[in-house]
């Protein structure tokens, strides 16, 4: 599918194998890792993110004649809202009972993936105010595309606070939520980050940790190729039954895991936890530039503490002895917050093409803003640090 504008060559990709690696990579930059050309090629070859999974790839490019691709966004057909982490199946009954079709629908985002990040992607090379026409033109071709398939809405979700800003001028409804991300303060230890919580809460997490090591568990934390590829075997059935217990779906395959060994090797991190020589639980991670991202865990057992142990306190010591700013450890989770983890706003956009459904969301959205806020206030108030640690 083409549309010309101008100097532009606007195309829609029914593959991200269709496009060039080093192009899209100009364009997505190298700060985040999910919406590196590799990562989302991944997803779709190992059967992750397909047609057949109900994530149709439409990915726009805008191409100059002379430059070739200078923006680019990862766009999906979609025809159900699983995978996504931004809910809307309220409006997606609330559309179907006003006689109306929800499905299909564009969502521009990384599938399974509850991570901030940008989504509208432009040549970083470029002057700042051509990188804003590139955004606003990805923006109005969403919406066109959209007029094309026939589809209800468009939706771009877990996106940079610029660019929700941005795509409320080009008619976008903002939404937001919360997460809770650890933000690493130049600490020069974990014990240092430690002495910044009231003494309650640091006995708290020393008694957690003890709890673990007393329990003959052996914890180490794995980079790429130091990870044996026996321990993916492991990891994926402790996945799959995390997917089980918490009734959610195994949205990943068992190859998306060895295809991202063979293609990031340098971003993963895995926390590995061993007993009596045998791997019992593991927690995956992807390194960005600035950022831990947690991202699966799993475990073959019930062991106490283990879960806060893999996904939290170790992510946080490894940011700390690797000089990486931030840990973000997924979405949900108000115990996080609890273990240093504050809340942080997360960003979504929505246009409908109905323009009475688009009115209706837009109150909706009014009344959830303000309880977000109202809650985020609240957790600020009773931080879990002391009065006088410095928190950027």
């Amino acid at each position: 599918m083409e549309i010309n504008k101008k100097n532009y060559s606007i195309k829609a990709h029914r593959s991200i194998l269709d496009i060039s690696s080093k192009a899209w990579n100009a364009c997505a930059g190298s700060n985040n890792p999910f919406v590196s050309h590799a990562f989302l090629s991944t997803l779709e070859i190992s059967g992750s993110a397909t047609s057949q999974t109900g994530w149709t790839a439409q990915h726009l490019t805008i191409e100059d004649s002379h430059d070739g691709i200078i923006a680019c966004a990862p766009i999906y057909l979609k025809n159900h809202s699983y995978g996504e982490y931004v809910f809307d199946w309220a409006w997606a009954d609330a559309y179907q009972r006003a006689g109306g079709r929800y499905y299909p629908k564009l969502q521009c985002a990384v599938p399974f993936t509850p991570v901030p990040g940008p989504r509208l992607l432009v040549k970083q090379t470029l002057k700042q105010e051509n990188q804003v026409e590139l955004r606003r033109i990805l923006a109005a071709s969403m919406i066109e595309l959209a007029h094309m398939h026939n589809a209800s809405s468009v939706h771009v979700t877990f996106c940079e606070e610029s660019e929700w800003k941005e795509l409320k001028n080009q008619n976008y409804l903002q939404r937001i939520d919360q997460q809770f991300h650890w933000q690493n303060d130049n600490y020069a230890s974990f014990e240092a980050f430690l002495d910044t919580l009231p003494s309650r809460k640091r006995k708290n997490i020393k008694k957690e940790r003890k709890n673990v090591a007393e329990a003959g568990l052996e914890v180490k934390t794995l980079t790429g190729n130091e990870i044996p590829e026996n321990y993916w075997n492991s990891f994926y059935d402790f996945y799959q039954s995390t997917t089980d217990k918490k009734w959610g779906a195994n949205y990943l395959t068992r190859s998306f895991f060895s295809l991202l060994r063979q293609k990031m090797p340098n971003s993963i991190v895995m926390t590995t936890v061993t007993h009596r020589q045998q791997l019992v639980a593991a927690a995956f991670h992807l390194q960005g530039k600035t950022t831990l991202y947690g991202r699966n865990w799993g475990c073959s057992d019930e062991f106490k503490f283990l879960h806060f142990e893999a996904c939290y306190y170790q992510a946080i010591e490894y940011a700390i002895k690797h000089n990486i700013a931030h840990v973000q450890a997924g979405a949900q989770g108000g115990h996080k917050f609890q273990r240093g983890y504050l809340p942080a706003r997360t960003f979504s956009t929505h246009h409908f093409l109905n323009n009475s459904f688009h009115s209706a969301v837009s109150e909706y959205l009014l009344n959830e803003t303000q309880a977000i806020q109202s809650e985020i206030i609240k957790l600020n108030a009773v931080s879990p640090f002391k009065k006088s640690a410095k928190i950027n």
